[in-house]
């Protein structure tokens, strides 16, 4: 039970997503982009999709099988948080990175049926899909879990890293 205290990452995770979301819908106009500084603008968008819209026109279904794997995955990672190691500070940062930004996305699906996405990055004429917090969190998270997956030292207790 000692690693839930990772969950309090989460909840911040959650709280900062939901609370810059509100913000982007309360200030921003749909698909008119306020330019931030070269390369980055603020750009209100809905998706209904997964990543990068993925599915977004499919008819309304998704919502729902997008919602079911947030769950799972959720439940999933508290129980992985449970059973960390104490010295597993990587592995549990990556988890509740992941976690607060599927629970940010799960509460858009459940309450308003989309995703609201107001980060709009490019360079020159190519745009990468707009995107939020939660996705931020997921993609740092999923990134810190490869690198553990390939460089951390599984099993091991290295004095001084507790």
């Amino acid at each position: 039970m000692h690693n839930l205290k990772w969950l309090l990452l989460s909840a911040v995770v959650v709280a900062l997503d939901l609370w810059t979301k509100a913000l982007a819908s309360e200030h921003l106009a749909m698909h008119e982009p306020v330019p931030v500084f070269p390369g980055f603008n603020l750009t209100l968008m809905h998706n209904e999709g997964a990543a990068f819209s993925f599915l977004s026109s499919a008819g309304g279904w998704q919502r729902w099988f997008f919602t079911i794997i947030a769950i799972v995955v959720s439940v999933v990672i508290v129980g992985w948080l449970a059973r960390l190691k104490p010295g597993q500070r990587w592995l549990a940062l990556a988890l509740a990175l992941i976690l607060g930004g599927a629970l940010g996305n799960l509460w858009d699906r459940l309450t308003l049926g989309y995703v609201v996405d107001f980060i709009q990055v490019y360079y020159q004429k190519w745009y990468w899909p707009a995107f939020n917090i939660a996705d931020s969190a997921i993609t740092v998270g999923a990134v810190m879990l490869v690198l553990d997956s390939l460089f951390g030292r599984h099993g091991e207790r290295r004095e001084g890293h507790e």
